[in-house]
């Protein structure tokens, strides 16, 4: 059940398709991001998804899931290619620039649904790629 749940929130990723994502998290998730404030809930994380929406558009490919045996946790390693659409505020301006970047993401699960993703990826690396 956890590998699905995992498996099906990157699926709607891809996609392009928040609600499938929103429908994969619990109400109080807990959203840690790479270099970044925590964010606490649903309505939180939804804002989330739709700011990224507009600023990227991403691929996550190479995807590896593993998860523990009771299924309360999960890790992915997945490579991250992407386009950066729209200038995020304290990263360099946007001009459609590529970037292919390695990331993980590690999950506590409960009730069938993603409690806590934590996501990490090398933001320097990033940085480098779009500023080239």
């Amino acid at each position: 059940m956890a590998r699905d749940v995992i498996e099906r929130y990157y699926a709607a990723f891809n996609a392009g398709d928040a609600p499938g994502m929103l429908a994969c998290v619990t109400d109080d998730i807990e959203h840690r991001v790479n270099e970044g404030e925590v964010r606490h809930g649903r309505e939180k994380f939804a804002e989330f998804c739709s700011h990224m929406g507009v600023s990227y558009r991403e691929e996550l490919r190479d995807m590896v899931i593993f998860t523990n045996m009771d299924g309360t946790r999960g890790a992915a390693e997945f490579v991250v290619h992407g386009e950066y659409l729209k200038t995020d505020p304290g990263l360099p301006e946007a001009k459609g620039q590529r970037y292919v970047l390695p990331a993980g993401a590690f999950f506590d699960l409960r009730d069938g649904r993603i409690s806590r993703v934590t996501t990490f990826y090398n933001l320097a690396d990033w940085i480098r790629q779009v500023s080239a």
